[in-house]
């Protein structure tokens, strides 16, 4: 009888089961433009098909939003987020690797404003105009947070203002040419929008609070078999490999849900 079933989807042209589970979708939280996202991830997809014999396809998301929608609905199945993305994704994905970069398995942000403005120290930020990544970034927007209530100024005291499409490039550019007072920015995106400014149109003026780095999370549906390759595969990398040096990143370590418990109780996530 098992044989005939086959036989007969065969004929439909509808694979067994197995098929299926060897394709998986990956894709990155958007924090950058298209063209850099498509750069850094495809030297990744290419190591993974390699190493697991899957077929691995790179999704790319409009926004923060569109992001997060896509993995809680489980359309995708491997993502690679910051912690406060993570947080909130875990009903749906669970960490499986943590991203390391200049030795440390932590990030931070910044608060950048233009040498001539206004803004001189934490405190000027009161009642100035400020663009954010996002409210769910975490160098974009959770760091600088954490670091102000430290400061016992309320975010609430700023004019705050979302980038479009969550971009770290359209922060500084904004900041650059004045259409911002501040702008917040993860530490490492300092210069990645320097072709599209004026060379020492922006200056930081705080380094803020350390998070945990970024989260590689599977989707909890992804076979075991599955998880174990692609995790081993991931934490194989090593420092200075082509897929790490795309990344920006060192290399990928162990993780565990409770790495983030830190962040989501920062942030008000699950």
């Amino acid at each position: 009888m098992k044989k005939i079933i086959v036989f007969l989807l065969l004929l439909l042209g509808v694979a067994p089961g197995p098929a299926s589970a060897e394709s998986y979708k990956v894709s990155i939280l958007p924090r950058f433009f298209p063209e850099k996202l498509t750069a850094m991830m495809t030297p990744l997809v290419k190591y993974l098909h390699e190493e697991t014999g899957y077929d691995i396809d790179l999704v790319l998301t409009k926004d923060f939003k569109d992001y997060e929608s896509r993995l809680a609905k489980g359309e995708v199945a491997i993502g690679f987020q910051n912690p406060v993305v993570y947080t909130r994704i875990t009903p749906q994905h669970q960490v499986v690797a943590m991203a390391q970069e200049n030795g440390e398995d932590r990030f931070r942000g910044l608060v950048i404003v233009r040498p001539d403005g206004p803004v001189r120290r934490l405190k000027d930020l009161k009642g100035k105009r400020v663009m954010i990544v996002s409210e769910t970034s975490a160098g974009g927007f959770l760091s600088q947070k954490l670091t102000l209530m430290e400061n016992e100024i309320a975010v609430s005291d700023l004019n705050l203002e979302v980038a479009a499409d969550n971009r770290q490039e359209n922060v500084i550019i904004a900041v650059s040419v004045g259409d911002m007072d501040a702008g917040f920015i993860r530490e490492a995106a300092l210069h990645v929008a320097d072709k599209y400014i004026a060379p020492g149109s922006i200056r930081d003026i705080e380094k803020t609070a350390w998070l945990p780095g970024w989260a590689l999370s599977l989707d909890r549906g992804v076979p075991e078999a599955a998880r174990s390759k692609i995790t081993a595969a991931l934490l194989k990398l090593q420092p200075g490999s082509p897929e790490m040096k795309a990344l920006e990143m060192d290399r990928f370590v162990p993780a565990k849900d409770a790495d983030y418990d830190a962040t989501r109780k920062a942030s008000g996530g699950r």
